[in-house]
């Protein structure tokens, strides 16, 4: 007859351990690169609830993150607080991005010369298309949809 405190235990410390091992196996990556949580080689996402419309916001649109009068043409601007990176390639035209690197997480610090640069490891990425112009990163930046308003405020669409 088995002692049932020490079945307990024991299925404890099985849990336990399995979690610890798939946490650690998660975080770590051969090649220095952080990878993502899933069997499929696409990040975890994460699901909130859609924020309510008020009076003065129209269903669907986003708090504004940045004015574009901000953004100067063939540069951009970095929201630390949003780890975003809003640019403007040309004229009129205005882009979205993530500002964490994707080499190694860091986040951008500046947008200079047409490229948006990861201070860590000397990343550079296009401001049109946040594609790598200069490694280590090998992937581009995700990008994400914006909505420009008339009064020239730029939120995430």
């Amino acid at each position: 007859m088995s002692d049932p405190t020490n079945t307990a235990r024991r299925t404890v410390l099985t849990a336990g351990a399995a979690a610890l091992a798939g946490g650690a196996l998660t975080a770590c990556g051969g090649d220095g690169e952080k990878k993502p949580a899933n069997e499929s080689g696409a990040a975890p996402t994460v699901s909130a609830p859609p924020a309510q419309p008020t009076a003065s916001q129209p269903a669907g649109a986003g708090k504004a993150i940045a004015k574009t009068a901000d953004v100067p043409v063939g540069g951009g601007t970095v929201l630390k607080e949003e780890k975003l990176v809003v640019t403007q390639p040309t004229a009129g035209s205005y882009r979205c991005f993530s500002a964490v690197c994707t080499h190694q997480g860091c986040l951008v610090n500046k947008v200079a010369d047409g490229t948006i640069d990861c201070p860590c490891h000397g990343s550079r990425f296009a401001v049109a298309d946040g594609a790598v112009t200069k490694g280590p990163a090998t992937r581009p930046l995700p990008e994400k949809k914006i909505a420009v308003a008339a009064d020239g405020s730029i939120s995430l669409a």
